[in-house]
């Protein structure tokens, strides 16, 4: 073999090698959106939502503070944690803090083939069908033709009613209304009814 081909191959190989460790040193794609909580046109909280991309795993992640008074001051703190592969839901998890003092813990994990859904570690619910639209992604894909979604809060699955000009109602098991409100794709404003109290989702500008 003469030496310039030896140097060819040696280059190729030093170049092959320089590629593969550029592609696993790639790093996430992630897109985080910040909300006002608004009540009474009055700020209570803020909520901070994430979708980080590595591979064929999408991570979401959301979390969220309200701090109001109703009859007594209260502060609720809310986790979710939520893993999509292959554009299936893989696992999501919930956590619920109410003054400090943890108020709810719901998972729901995919098990070969079907859903294992645990509240505060006891298993409660089984699904068997696939999820691939859970609550979380409300935030950042507009539920074109989606005619239902998944809540990881509470292991149920919402209707979804398009009301036109990119706004849609949805109806949870309890059989309150939400209505989202979308721009270019992404959540602009939510009306939520929280049972005690209402108050919108803004996106900060």
């Amino acid at each position: 073999m003469s030496s310039i081909n030896h140097f060819i191959i040696v280059c190729t190989f030093l170049f092959l090698g320089s590629i593969g460790s550029i592609l696993n040193d790639v790093k996430p794609l992630k897109n985080t959106l910040f909300f006002d909580i608004v009540h009474k046109n009055n700020v209570i909280g803020s909520l901070k939502a994430s979708k980080t991309i590595k591979d064929s795993k999408i991570h979401y992640q959301s979390v969220t503070t309200i701090n109001t008074r109703i009859i007594k001051e209260i502060d609720v703190n809310y986790l979710y944690n939520v893993i999509y592969e292959n554009n299936k839901l893989k696992r999501a998890n919930v956590l619920i803090d109410v003054n400090d003092k943890p108020y709810a813990d719901i998972l729901t994990n995919w098990e070969i083939d079907y859903y294992q859904i645990s509240k505060n570690d006891k298993n409660e619910l089984v699904v068997q069908e696939d999820i691939q639209y859970a609550t979380i992604l409300l935030y950042f894909v507009e539920p074109v033709d989606i005619e239902r979604c998944y809540s990881e809060q509470d292991g149920s699955f919402n209707t979804i009613i398009p009301l036109g000009n990119h706004s849609y109602k949805k109806i949870n098991a309890k059989n309150k209304e939400n209505i989202y409100h979308y721009k270019d794709g992404f959540l602009e404003k939510a009306e939520i009814n929280g049972g005690l109290i209402k108050f919108d989702i803004v996106a900060q500008k």
